[in-house]
């Protein structure tokens, strides 16, 4: 059976389009729907220690939209309303985006994606199907607190990055805006905010992301 003849509310036809996603994403197999934004700017001169430090960042945000899209996937499995289910398809689309960004700045400068990659895909799609599974007002407040998150941290590696990088400031700025409109349309969506303690367990999470992905 071919992708057009399956039926996406079928949990089997549901499954298998997910695998063929997941496999997709980690092995780049997925195109960008728009166009890179730095596609046009002229890459800057950076030293060694400027472009490993800029690759180590990329690595992490590339590890990060790998994240995004298994989470994405395992909510959307276990959505209930149809209208949530397609606004998370929606958003992971456009973190796919991201992704091939990620990977085409990874590649100029030289860095490769982090080797824990498929561990924390499967780690995230079991968070993503387990918060699905709580209810699609937490669900859909878990994409808020996480996008609020994914903010702070790009918020952090635009004031890492060295002034003269343009190339990789304006990816990360296009992500910032898609990333903040996300986590709003969550919340509008009927999203339930999550407390501050929670929020702070959650960067306590990331952070193990982040510095893992960051050297591997």
């Amino acid at each position: 059976m071919n992708s057009a003849q399956r039926n996406p509310s079928d949990p089997v036809d549901q499954l298998i389009s997910g695998f063929d996603r997941a496999l997709k994403t980690l092995t780049g197999g997925r195109a960008a729907q728009r166009e890179n934004p730095a596609k046009q700017i002229q890459d800057a001169e950076l030293s060694d220690v400027e472009k490993r430090h800029v690759g180590g960042l990329m690595r992490v945000n590339h590890t990060g939209e790998v994240c995004a899209q298994a989470l994405y996937e395992g909510q959307a499995m276990t959505a209930r309303d149809p209208i949530a289910q397609r606004s998370l398809l929606d958003a992971a689309a456009e973190e796919q985006d991201h992704l091939n960004w990620c990977a085409q700045r990874l590649e100029e400068l030289d860095a490769k994606p982090s080797v824990l990659d498929p561990l924390f895909y499967g780690a995230s799609f079991v968070l993503g199907a387990g918060a699905g599974l709580l209810g699609d007002r937490v669900s859909l407040g878990f994409v808020e607190a996480t996008e609020a998150q994914v903010v702070e941290h790009l918020n952090e590696h635009l004031d890492s990055i060295p002034q003269n990088d343009a190339k990789t400031r304006v990816i990360l700025q296009a992500m910032r805006a898609d990333e903040a409109r996300h986590g709003a349309h969550a919340l509008e969506m009927g999203g339930e905010e999550f407390s501050a303690m929670v929020k702070r367990g959650m960067s306590l999470a990331a952070k193990l992301m982040t510095k893992s992905s960051y050297r591997i």
